[in-house]
């Protein structure tokens, strides 16, 4: 194993996540150091996927908050109500303004021409608050609003993930499928593909270039030559590898990965393996990994974390961990009295 460095990657602090009356998170603390393999593990139903789902920007958590290189990304929502007052003020003032040359001119068309300005502003707004550009957040930033990460923004901030349960796009072929994870790293719009290519080719140089790097990830997942294949005709074990190639897509500086050897043969459970290996040696990423096989827990991680309940139990080597009590417990039940 190398040597992770010290500096965090990724910084939980607290996090709580209730449904209901069902506190499935409880309290977590959790880091992970750049460079590093981390596990967590835990019985089913100990709170494993909820915390993956929280660290991706799926679920904003009850309470606690998660940095991501040193930068608050997921934490409950902080007065929101001042998001709608901004909305509502650019239109406002420039309704003002619109009435205001409307009684110092006397012309109608003025008035009306005022309207509309202040109603295109409203649009402007709203869609903002829906699309959350980049100006927008920066603008709620000033006063004083936090929303939470969506996944896009986790993705475009470096994390990357794998699912529990296949989520590949099953009619699109193994290329398509890494191809669309690429998509926060494209940068051509719809002026460049309505603009000549003789004279713009910026498009299509970059469509190349995409799909050259989507077949090298292909190949460090062991799918060389199968970018043609549909996703659904490929077997279990290269969809979840090709799942592994999509995540690669987006350049992640920490990858999730959710039971990535889960239903696979000793084999293809070794090749993977191998594969967590140099994801980290050859490309220097930092992984996060949800897994049931202890084999391969104990075998690629720096550290494991051990949720039970929701609760964080335990965190340490492999060596420390599975000498644990706490997690013997968890595992296998108290002993008999």
């Amino acid at each position: 194993m190398s040597q992770a460095s010290a500096e965090p990657l990724l910084h939980a602090r607290n996090v709580t996540k209730r449904f209901g009356g069902l506190v499935a998170v409880n309290d977590v603390d959790f880091t992970i150091p750049v460079g590093s393999i981390v596990s967590l593990i835990g019985p089913n139903g100990a709170g494993k996927t909820t915390l993956f789902n929280i660290i991706a920007g799926i679920y904003d958590p009850t309470l606690g908050e998660i940095d991501v290189k040193g930068q608050r990304m997921v934490a409950r929502p902080e007065r929101v109500w001042r998001a709608t007052v901004l909305w509502l003020v650019p239109a406002a003032v420039l309704a003002l303004v619109g009435y205001g040359a409307y009684l110092a001119t006397g012309l109608q068309l003025v008035g009306v021409a005022g309207g509309l300005v202040a109603t295109f502003a409203l649009v402007v707004m709203l869609l903002a608050g829906v699309a959350r550009p980049l100006w927008y957040m920066r603008l709620l930033g000033r006063v004083g609003v936090f929303l939470s990460a969506r996944p896009n923004d986790m993705v475009v901030a470096g994390v990357g993930r794998t699912f529990q349960n296949i989520r590949l796009f099953q009619n699109m072929s193994a290329l398509e499928n890494v191809l669309v994870g690429m998509h926060t790293k494209l940068h051509a719009n719809w002026i460049h593909a309505l603009i000549d290519s003789r004279l713009a080719p910026t498009a299509q140089n970059e469509e190349r270039a995409a799909a050259a790097r989507a077949e090298e990830l292909l190949a460090l997942v062991g799918l060389a030559g199968q970018g043609g294949e549909l996703a659904k005709n490929l077997p279990y074990g290269d969809q979840r590898r090709l799942e592994i190639a999509r995540a690669m897509g987006s350049d992640p500086a920490l990858l999730l990965l959710d039971e990535p050897t889960a239903g696979m043969n000793p084999r293809e459970t070794s090749d993977v393996m191998a594969l967590i290996g140099r994801l980290r040696r050859d490309l220097g990423l930092t992984i996060l990994l949800i897994e049931h096989d202890m084999r391969v827990v104990m075998s690629v991680s720096d550290r494991v974390s051990v949720l039970d309940h929701g609760e964080m139990i335990a965190e340490g080597t492999p060596d420390e961990v599975r000498r644990n009590p706490r997690v013997i417990e968890a595992y296998l039940g108290a002993p008999p009295e």
